[in-house]
């Protein structure tokens, strides 16, 4: 009973914490940003802006139901803005064996492609799925007649295509594809978070299995190398681990296996078999779910009840549903944006993400981040990418295609164009309530300035700043091509 009071005190503790700091984290520009820039400071003699190249996958490494893909952790640019990032292909009965990472509370994941479920166990939580689907195979009998669960483990979520899924601090968690085709999850890790006091580098802590290395000779390769490896278990004494843990020395030595070469997703014959709640219409659609409680949000404490808000809080949430779309244009696209106010989770994980899709020779109107950096993934197509940083001068002019990644530092302004064909992308900001400003359209910062200001300040006529103001009427974030425009206004 001891042990279990100082595992809840340690938590609350924790929530305590967090729920103090979060006060910083939902004002707008640097009452937003506080926190965020206190954990970067560190990054800010090491960020030059002077270039920004599009970044590709650099390594893979295989398993026997998937492979994982890394972008170099030790780039520059993702140094900068502090955030690692990896891609899991996990087929069919493909099982992601149980692991934690160093980055949490910032880390998440956007589902490209399948479905499947994912498991979590979060400290202090109880064991909540027992008596779901109550059958008798689920039970077993005991001595003196009576009857307990065969099994008990923590909440599964369901996921599939368009999700984000969002891990708080601390959390060791599998995931399992129970589809038909593979599963396609990027996920980023925020490595300047206060949670991780090692340092700012990346680290993957497997529960079981062991990572499978490849020999390639690359300097990404032999740094990684020296990262991962053989599962924790493995590195304890065989007896007193067994001892431990309550079980033989046979056992504990299949559980430790040294000579599993199955990589970190291993295929699971004949399906595997948990206690799970039935994939209903009513998860197709977001729920209203339980918030925090007032003096948690505002810094004040947080209540008892606070721990069962938090074990029974959504960590998925869809954004390539085209119904959920904040900005919609028939003929130019549509973009979604997730945050902490449409999934509460966010603001302990401290991020939000925006997923985009342009038709051809549709504009993503010029804007800048208020209080986030925007690390940008082409999900499919691509499209020209212009970035401009301090004092006007272009950083980044080119192409972004299908799998690269680009980094964008805060109040750097960015425009995206499609090209002959659709592009949707991907954007992770490092905040959980990210603030963005347009230089043109509806509430844009140019519609919001008086006539007289545009027209001293450009020194341009009064019609022509009128022009400048309206000529978008109430478009915005997305906009038609003067090609599209032309089309439309042509007489048939």
């Amino acid at each position: 009973m001891a042990t279990s009071t100082s595992v809840f005190l340690s938590f609350s503790l924790c929530l305590l914490l967090l729920c103090h700091s979060s006060r910083a984290q939902r004002g707008l520009g640097q009452q937003g940003t506080g926190e965020s820039c206190e954990r970067r400071l560190g990054f800010v003699s090491q960020c030059r802006f002077e270039k920004l190249s599009a970044l590709e996958l650099t390594r893979r490494v295989p398993s026997e139901a998937g492979y994982t893909e890394y972008f170099d952790q030790f780039n520059e640019q993702l140094q900068c803005v502090g955030v690692a990032l990896s891609r899991h292909t996990i087929q069919p009965r493909g099982l992601l064996l149980p692991s934690f990472s160093s980055a949490p509370p910032r880390r998440w994941s956007m589902v490209d492609a399948g479905r499947g479920i994912i498991g979590t166990v979060i400290p202090g939580c109880p064991e909540t799925f027992q008596s779901f689907q109550q059958t008798e195979q689920q039970w077993e009998q005991v001595a003196g007649g009576c009857q307990r669960f065969r099994d008990e483990h923590q909440k599964i979520h369901y996921f599939r295509e368009g999700d984000i899924i969002a891990l708080p601090a601390g959390v060791a968690y599998w995931s399992y594809n129970n589809g038909e085709v593979a599963v396609v999850a990027i996920t980023t890790f925020d490595t300047s978070s206060n949670a991780n006091q090692l340092d700012y580098q990346h680290r993957e802590f497997l529960l079981a299995g062991r990572e499978r290395l490849v020999e390639q000779g690359s300097q990404v390769e032999v740094r990684m190398q020296q990262i991962k490896g053989n599962n924790l278990l493995s590195g304890f004494e065989l007896d007193p681990l067994a001892e431990a843990l309550g079980v033989d020395r046979e056992l504990m030595r299949k559980i430790q296996n040294l000579d599993d070469r199955r990589g970190e997703i291993v295929r699971v014959a004949s399906g595997l078999q948990v206690l799970q709640s039935s994939w209903t219409r009513e998860q197709e659609v977001p729920q209203p779910e339980r918030e925090l409680p007032q003096e948690c949000q505002e810094g004040r404490g947080c209540q008892s009840n606070v721990l069962e808000v938090y074990c029974t809080m959504k960590i998925t949430q869809s954004i390539g549903d085209p119904r959920l779309a904040d900005y919609y244009n028939p003929r130019a696209g549509r973009i979604t944006t997730l945050n902490s106010q449409k999934l509460p989770i966010l603001r302990f994980v401290q991020m939000s993400a925006v997923r985009g899709l342009l038709r051809p020779n549709a504009i993503r109107s010029p804007h800048w981040n208020v209080n986030a950096h925007s690390i940008v993934y082409a999900l499919r197509g691509y499209c020209r990418v212009q970035v401009v940083g301090h004092r006007g001068r272009t950083v980044f002019d080119g192409e972004l295609r299908q799998g690269q990644l680009l980094v964008v530092p805060q109040y750097f302004a960015m425009m995206f164009q499609a090209q002959r064909e659709s592009f949707e992308w991907v954007s992770i900001k490092t905040n959980d309530n990210a603030v963005v400003n347009h230089f043109v359209g509806k509430t844009s910062a140019l519609r919001g300035m008086p006539v007289e200001v545009l027209m001293n300040s450009y020194c341009i006529s009064r019609e022509e700043a009128l022009q400048l103001k309206f000529n978008r009427g109430n478009e915005l974030a997305v906009f038609t091509s003067k090609i599209e425009r032309e089309a439309i206004r042509a007489p048939v």
